[in-house]
């Protein structure tokens, strides 16, 4: 497991400044969505993945240290998550997402498989 959740791996492939909207998400088990936003803010690095009709238009948040590899030719995202681990991840919030650190703990803790801090 990733050691820092909210940093992208050094073998992911990740450039500083890229832009990944509209680049295709894939779990280990298949494809999930799109990039709908994303953040390379240190310590706080991200992917937010639309996940259409897959499970019914949810947007999910998926921490930077979830990403495996990006691969720009085909323009896709590869994680290291099930596509079940994600679809029973907590939902994107917009709200708590920019002011809450207790949201990036709830989230961050679910994918690290930490309890999240209360």
């Amino acid at each position: 497991m990733t050691e820092n959740i909210w940093g992208y791996p050094e073998t992911s492939g990740h450039l500083a400044g890229a832009d990944l909207r509209g680049w295709s998400v894939e779990a280990t088990d298949g494809s999930i969505g799109k990039v709908d936003k994303h953040s390379d803010e240190v310590g706080s690095a991200y992917i937010v993945v639309d996940t259409g009709v897959w499970i019914f238009g949810k947007h999910v948040l998926l921490p930077a240290g979830t990403v495996t590899q990006l691969d720009a030719a085909e323009k896709k995202v590869y994680v290291n998550r099930t596509k079940a681990e994600i679809k029973s991840a907590p939902e994107f919030d917009r709200e708590k997402h920019i002011g809450d650190p207790g949201y990036h703990d709830q989230v961050g803790g679910y994918y690290s498989g930490r309890p999240p801090v209360v």
